[in-house]
Formats: structure tokens, C-alpha cells, sequence
């Protein structure tokens, strides 16, 4: 009989009593365990990359796609153009071209060869290079950028046979390309500057106005298929470039080629060692009508250093030649007149007597006693006429140029109020030029300058500024007291000649009195005219000036032929009793015979106001001592008879000798409109034969212009007078050497420099 199993019994088993699970049970578990945890990772990661890729470099992956599926090809703008002041061009980007390939319009290794032959000749690069361009899968290869019209007209003429003789069509192409050209090569070469082979600006106003000059670059962009070929012109889009905007600046052609041209004469002539510096300003705007750095170099090529600095390169070992070479260029590019400091010595004395006169410390009564030295703090202190000066008026101190009186003169002002007005006139601060590199001063800390310090810093030494700002402290004393703004650029103009930027006169403040200011004038204007030859007098009009020759403290190795490293110096402006235009002059370590400011600097200054004033059609007033040097033209005398020709000659003020035995003048020496000194010998050649006779020309060296006028007249020559023809004037240069035979009547340029003397300071 069966048992019955009791159900309750069964419900109330332990778990352990179940029946166990299998193998395969087991393990279909754990497979679709496996299967989510790779499923949950997997999804997970894919999820994680995917939001990496849109979110953090969503936008990287798709300028990099962009890169992939476009070729961008830039087309240059066309540079401004950089103008003087009265328009004339002084910079322009001349029109060249750049050769470009299309590779994948080659249709075999033949015109492959023959493009990449043609190339290599004509354009002077390599041929393997050129013939792996033409293997790229590309619509668009440079070859070479900036050729000139000659190589263009080659490779026009090389495309016309690959198409004739290859059957090769559009595989060579030119595009529109700018090449910067200087047409007048070294002309206010370190203000200007110069642009590089990119077109962009490097140096000067090319480099300070470089965002208006450069303009915006164009762009060719072509689309490129899956094997990075560029596709077909129908996908690709043309943007054109914006030429950059044009730049006119305060400077004159004019006014700078006559202060280039006699600051290389001065250079030459007084074997200058480290460069001299002119600076010709509008003493009321601030405008900069010449900067002159002497020697200058050729922008158009300015990396081509001067021969003698060449040598010296090659000569050091090898290992040093690249740094001397770059350091060569940094300094034939630095623009002197405001990147470099310097002691500005007695031109500064404009200064320090318009502070006296300002705080009513000095009057024309005022006397000063000068024996020759003056003892500071145990320190004695000598003045340049070593036997002293005796009493003094402040007139007197400042044509003197008195170091013990500027002394005495300092220690009036006082130190504090000295202070203040060299941060008036702007010497604390650089000037705000719109020319890169500008230095600022060298001064005593506040608290720092000691009593010696003081007393040299009065007359200019041992303290540095730059010649910009000693011409803007200069204008200011010419122009009412008014520090103004200095500038070379006058406004800026768009492609169309729309002005879109215009620079206007900025006065900073008034430092001193008009009535200081007209003071100063006249004592300026008194110093150059009783100073003659040696201080700035210019024949015909009112000049006011003051010399300088400073000396150049702590050099550790001697440059010059002299005991001691010295910087020649003229400041001065024009007309005294107008002020318009204010010029600095200076050299540093002239080595040659002289290094006074008033033998090396002022003889410069004269011949270019000289040529300056009259150009600027500033009014003259001749002396009777200026009318006896003063050059006049020789008129024209040929085809008269011999009577009419004498007559004529005599009427014009000229002596006149004829020479043949003609009827009539056929030839005459000087030459019409030469400039020859007034009471010449006009020469009137009447015959063929009678040109033939010669001369002599004698040594006019060290002579003065009066002499020098006898000794042409003895010689049958005529003398045309250049620097200090006044008082105390000697000849020192002469265009024509002695001994060299000319024809009778020829003109002799003669150049004037002060001497020590009678009238003489530094």
C-alpha cells in the first residue's frame, strides 16, 4: 500500500535540498553575464568616444576636414605707398609675378621633363625639385614668387612651345605678385625702412605702419576629392586681396637730399667713426621735414652690408661671423636720431639760460667771472678758454659758451627747479615719434644727482638724451615756449586717395614764456652773428644757434685720432625773428683735424640753411659783409659781338677776359647760371683754338675767403663759396684737387670751417 507524501512536508524542505544545477546550466549563466558586462562596456566606451569626438573635438576634426577637402591658395595684396610731402614717391610695391603649376594636367613623363627643364633655366631653380612638383596631385604648385618682366616674358614664351611641341595645355600659369621698390635707394633710408620678401614691414615707417601698408591678402580656395586631387576651377573661389592703405609723410625730398648730401661731405671730411645725425623740424608743428643718418644704406638691398665691415667679417673665425654679421645689419638699420643717446654738451645751454631768464634768476645785466675754472665740491671744472673769460654778461656767457658761468648760472635755477624744467622741455620722457626704437634719457635718479653732477649737467655733460628730443626742446624755445608733438607721417589715405587718418599738430605744454622765448631768440640770433664763421651764420638771413662739443665720459677703448672720444654739435633755428624751421647737426668721434662743434658741426649747418632757407623761399636780408661772399649766375654771353659781350659782363658786375681772335663769343666759362662769387672773371672765347689753353688750379687750403677770392683771380679762375664764409672762416675743402689742369674761367668750390680763434667757442 503507497504512502502518501505529505505536501506541507515538501514546502518546508531546506533550500539545500533542492536539486543541484548542471554544467551547462551553469555556464549559459555566466556567458550571458559575460555578453552585458561587454555589451554595457562596449556601448559605453562607443558612447564616451562619440561624445569626445562631437563635444571636445568637434570643432578641431572639422577644421581639419576642411583642410582635407580644400586647397587655399593666398593672393597678395599690393602695399601702400609710401610718399614725401609734397607727393613724391618714396616707397611702391612695383607689379611682378609668381609661376604656378598645375600637376595633374600633365598627361606624361614628356611634358613633365620638358616643363620642369623649361622652369629651371629661365627661373634659376632646381630641376629635380621642379620635376617632383609636377608629380603632386594638385591644380596648384608655386614654382617661384617675384619675377621680374624679363623671366615673365621667358615663361610665356615656354608655355606657347610646351603647347606647340608637347601638345601641353594648362600646366604653367601667372599670377599677379608685388616686389616693394625704393626709387631713390638710400634716401631717408632709416626712416622709411624696408619691407622683407613677405612683403611685410621690417624697419622705419614700413615696419611702425605696417596694419595700413600691408593691406588684406586675397585667396584662391579649390575643393579636393578622397585622393586629395584638387577638383576641377568650377569648385573653386576667388577672393579678391585689398591693397593696403597709402602713407604721406612730413618729410621733404628736397630738404632731405641737401642734408644727405652735406652730412656725407661732414662724414667724409672729418672721418666720422660712428655716423652723424641731422634733423630738420617745423619749430610750431613738430613736423620732420628731413632725418638724416649718415651713412645711410640702400633699401633696396638692405642686407648688403658696407664693403670694409664685409672684410672685418670674413676676417674673424668662422664660429663668430654669423653674430657679427647680424650685429652689423642691426646697426647700419638703427636710426640714430632716436635709438641712440647722446651728451648733448653746450647746445643744451639753450636750456639752462631759459630756465635762468624764465625764473627771473638772470637779466642782460647779469655778470659772470670766469678764470678759466671753477672748483666744485674739491672737483675743479675747467671752461675750453683755459686762460678765462674774465667778467661776463649773461649775453656774453652764453657766446662764450661759458662752462664755470653755466656753472654759476645752474646753481641760480637750483636743482629742483632745474629738474623740473628738463622734464618741461621733455627730456624725461621719449618724445612719442611715430618711428620704432625709441630710447629713453639717462638721467640722475631722483635724489641721486650730487652737487658735481649738477654743476656739469648745467652745461650739458654727463647725462643722455636723444637728438629728437633735444630739437623738440629747441623748437620749443624758438616757437613761444610750446613743446610740441614730433611726427613724420601727415596722413594716411586709402587705395582711392580718401584720407582715413589725418595727423594733427599736438601741443604737450608750455615749458617757458613767449617773452623767455623771444629773449632767447634774440640772444641766439646776436651769438651767430658776432660769432661769424664759427656759430651757424648764414649769409642773408637771421640765424639763432648755439654749438656743442661734448665729451664722451667712460668710454673703456679710444676711437678717435684725439685724446678723448668727443660728439660736434650745432642746434639752431630760422629766422630769429620768426621761427620756422629748427635743424640739429651732430657727429659722433670725428677723427679727422678737428672735433669743436663750431669746426666739424657748424660749417654743415651754414651750407645746409644755406640751400634750405631759400628752398622754403624764407625772406633774405643781405649785409654789406654778406653781399661781398654772396654767389650770384653768370649770364649768357655767346653770340654777342666782342664789344656787346664785354659791356654785358661789365653791367653784371663780372670782369671779363676774352681769348681768341673771333668777332663774336662762341664759348664762355663759367658755363650760363653758374654760381661763381660776385666780381668774378667771366672767360669769352671767341675761337675753336683758343679753347685749348689751360690752367693750374693752386691750393686755396687754409686760406680765407677773401684771400682765396685773390689767389682764383690771379689763377684765372672763379670761386664759388660753401660753410663758414664769415669772420674767422678758412678754407678746408676744395672740389677740385691742386695741380689739376682746367680750362681758364673754370668755377672752384671751396668750402668754408671754423678756426680757433678770434670769435671762436665750442
Amino acid at each position: 500500500m503507497a504512502v502518501k507524501k505529505n505536501p506541507l512536508k515538501q514546502l518546508l524542505k531546506k533550500p539545500n535540498q533542492h536539486k543541484q544545477k548542471g554544467p551547462n546550466q551553469r555556464l549559459r549563466q555566466r556567458a550571458a553575464v559575460l555578453i552585458i558586462i561587454i555589451l554595457v562596456f562596449g556601448f559605453g566606451a562607443t558612447l564616451l568616444r562619440l561624445g569626445i569626438l562631437t563635444v571636445v573635438q568637434g570643432s578641431d576634426l572639422q577644421e581639419r576636414a576642411v583642410d582635407q577637402q580644400l586647397a587655399d591658395t593666398t593672393l597678395t595684396a599690393k602695399r601702400g605707398t609710401i610718399y614725401d610731402a609734397s607727393g613724391n614717391v618714396l616707397a611702391e610695391s612695383a607689379s611682378v609675378w609668381q609661376v604656378v603649376m598645375s600637376p595633374v594636367n600633365f598627361k606624361n613623363d614628356d611634358q613633365r621633363a620638358a616643363a620642369a627643364r623649361g622652369l629651371s633655366e629661365i627661373l634659376g631653380v632646381d630641376y629635380d625639385n621642379v620635376l617632383e612638383k609636377t608629380r603632386q596631385n594638385s591644380y596648384y604648385s608655386v614654382v617661384k614668387r617675384k619675377i621680374e618682366v624679363e623671366q615673365r616674358d621667358k615663361v610665356i614664351k615656354l608655355v606657347d612651345e610646351l603647347a606647340e611641341n608637347y601638345s601641353c595645355y594648362g600646366v604653367i600659369s601667372l599670377l599677379d605678385d608685388y616686389k616693394r621698390y625704393y626709387p631713390h635707394n638710400s634716401l631717408a633710408s632709416n626712416v622709411i625702412g624696408f619691407a622683407g620678401s613677405d612683403e611685410q614691414g621690417l624697419e622705419g615707417v614700413e615696419y611702425q605702419y605696417d596694419k595700413y601698408l600691408a593691406g588684406t591678402p586675397g585667396r584662391i580656395v579649390t575643393a579636393q576629392n578622397a585622393r586629395g586631387t584638387d577638383m576641377p576651377f568650377a569648385y573653386e573661389q576667388n577672393i579678391a586681396s585689398k591693397d593696403g592703405d597709402n602713407i604721406y609723410l612730413t618729410i621733404d625730398e628736397n630738404i632731405q637730399e641737401i642734408c644727405e648730401k652735406y652730412m656725407a661731405q661732414g662724414v667724409a671730411e672729418n672721418n666720422v667713426l660712428n655716423k652723424g645725425v641731422c634733423i630738420a623740424m617745423d619749430v610750431n608743428t613738430g613736423a620732420v621735414k628731413a632725418m638724416a643718418i649718415s651713412p645711410g644704406y640702400d633699401l633696396n638691398h638692405p642686407y648688403d652690408l658696407p664693403q670694409d665691415v664685409t672684410r672685418k667679417i670674413k676676417a674673424l673665425p668662422e664660429k663668430d661671423r654669423a653674430e657679427a654679421e647680424s650685429e652689423a645689419l642691426a646697426a647700419m638699420w638703427r636710426n640714430k636720431a632716436v635709438a641712440d643717446t647722446y651728451m648733448p654738451g653746450s647746445v643744451f645751454k639753450m636750456c639752462t639760460a631759459s630756465m635762468a631768464l624764465e625764473e627771473g634768476k638772470v637779466s642782460d645785466k647779469s655778470v659772470f667771472v670766469c678764470t678759466g675754472s671753477m672748483v666744485v665740491d674739491d672737483k675743479e671744472i675747467h671752461c675750453h678758454e683755459l686762460g678765462g673769460h674774465g667778467g661776463q654778461t649773461f649775453v656774453q656767457a652764453i657766446c662764450n659758451s661759458c662752462n664755470p658761468a653755466f656753472i654759476q648760472i645752474g646753481q641760480l635755477v637750483g636743482a629742483a627747479k632745474f629738474r623740473n624744467y628738463y622734464k618741461g622741455f621733455g627730456f624725461a620722457d621719449k618724445t612719442g615719434i611715430d618711428l620704432p626704437g625709441e630710447s629713453e634719457d639717462q638721467f640722475w635718479e631722483e635724489g641721486a644727482m650730487g652737487t658735481v653732477d649738477f654743476a656739469v649737467a648745467s652745461f650739458g655733460q654727463n647725462f643722455g638724451i636723444t637728438p629728437i628730443q633735444m630739437i623738440t626742446a629747441c623748437a620749443a624755445v624758438a616757437n613761444g615756449g610750446y613743446v610740441v608733438q614730433p611726427h613724420v607721417v601727415s596722413k594716411i589715405t586709402d587705395a582711392k586717395g580718401n584720407v582715413i587718418k589725418s595727423v594733427e599738430k599736438k601741443i604737450k605744454r608750455q615749458v617757458i614764456s613767449k617773452k623767455t622765448s623771444d629773449k632767447m631768440n634774440e640772444i641766439l640770433a646776436y651769438n651767430t652773428e658776432s660769432a661769424g664763421a664759427t656759430s651757424g651764420y648764414v649769409a642773408g638771413y637771421k640765424v639763432a644757434g648755439k654749438t656743442g662739443t661734448s665729451e664722451k665720459i667712460g668710454n673703456a677703448k679710444k676711437q678717435s685720432t684725439f685724446e678723448e672720444d668727443y660728439i660736434a654739435s650745432f642746434c639752431g633755428y630760422a629766422p630769429a625773428d620768426d621761427p620756422q624751421i629748427a635743424m640739429l647737426v651732430f657727429f659722433d668721434t670725428p677723427s679727422g683735424n678737428f672735433y669743436y662743434g663750431s669746426q666739424v658741426a657748424s660749417p654743415v649747418f651754414i651750407n645746409i640753411m644755406s640751400e634750405m632757407l631759400p628752398y622754403l623761399e624764407i625772406k633774405t636780408d643781405y649785409s654789406e659783409k654778406d653781399l661781398q661772399y654772396l654767389d650770384t649766375s653768370a649770364g649768357d654771353y655767346t653770340g654777342l659781338s666782342v664789344t656787346e659781350a664785354l659791356a654785358k659782363a661789365e653791367a653784371d658786375g663780372f670782369t671779363a677776359t676774352v681769348k681768341g681772335y673771333g668777332d663774336r663769343v662762341i664759348f664762355q666759362l663759367p658755363s650760363i647760371s653758374s654760381n661763381v662769387a660776385r666780381g668774378g672773371n667771366i672767360v669769352l672765347y671767341t675761337d675753336e683754338d683758343s679753347r685749348t689753353e689751360e690752367v693750374t688750379v693752386p691750393s686755396f687750403i687754409g686760406y680765407t675767403p677773401s684771400v682765396a677770392n685773390d689767389i682764383a683771380s690771379l689763377f684765372g679762375l672763379n670761386v664759388s663759396f660753401r660753410g663758414a664764409i664769415g669772420e674767422g672762416g678758412t678754407c678746408t675743402a676744395q672740389d677740385l684737387k691742386e695741380g689739376k689742369s682746367v680750362a681758364p674761367g673754370t668755377v672752384v668750390t671751396l668750402t668754408f670751417s671754423a678756426s680757433a680763434g678770434e670769435g671762436f667757442n665750442d
